[in-house]
């Protein structure tokens, strides 16, 4: 049974540009969804959509059955939703235990340690860690989180190959083994192999494509 659904979804940038022009899906818990696409095609702009981070120029989005746009968006982006965001979003006078620790009710440190960080990395203020280790923290926030659904924009953009391919791994626990519903916007050919789902989105439309 699909947990987020959305269908006609349109968006056009300053009123000019069409990024979005009616796309339709259907996203299942217990799957990995990759999103491929080439830069500027709309790929993070529908996943901002999908996380009622924006709203569309037309179209639904439904989360368990029920309108986003009715029941409210800050109730879904607290929810029903985790990021992992591009650019991190962390709180940089926190470390990340701190960090992980305002998304869950379970310890830290666990898994900070299992995307590997130290304990001593995992009490620093994070402006104090590298670009990948932040994003490690960012990965470990978003998986801490009860919410159901997982939304990750280039995940393993930041980080090693070695590193890279441990998260994808994680992503796909998260979703086989847990039960959350992930979505991955990526460039990697790597990622999309390991998921459930490739959708592709070309000119505004989005396709069910083969891995």
């Amino acid at each position: 049974m699909s947990i987020l659904e959305f269908s006609n979804l349109k968006y056009t940038y300053n009123g000019k540009q069409s990024i979005l022009r009616g796309v339709n899906g259907k996203l299942e818990q217990g799957k990995l969804y990759a999103i491929l696409g080439p830069s500027g095609c709309g790929k993070t702009t529908l996943l901002s959509l999908l996380g009622g981070l924006d709203r569309p120029d037309n179209g639904q989005i439904l989360f368990a059955g029920k309108d986003i746009a009715e029941t409210g968006l800050a109730d879904h982006r607290r929810n029903h939703v985790s990021f992992i965001f591009q650019s991190y979003n962390l709180i940089d006078y926190l470390t990340p235990v701190e960090n992980v620790a305002l998304t869950s009710k379970l310890p830290p440190l666990p898994i900070l340690e299992r995307l590997g960080l130290s304990k001593e990395e995992a009490k620093r203020n994070v402006l104090k860690l590298s670009g990948g280790q932040q994003q490690r923290v960012a990965i470990a926030r978003a998986l801490a989180s009860e919410a159901p659904v997982i939304l990750a924009d280039e995940p393993t953009g930041n980080l090693d190959e070695d590193t890279a391919r441990d998260i994808t791994e994680i992503l796909k626990e998260s979703a086989h083994q847990m039960g959350k519903c992930v979505v991955v916007v990526t460039h990697s050919n790597e990622l999309a192999k390991q998921a459930d789902v490739v959708l592709r989105l070309k000119r505004g439309e989005l396709f069910v494509g083969n891995k």
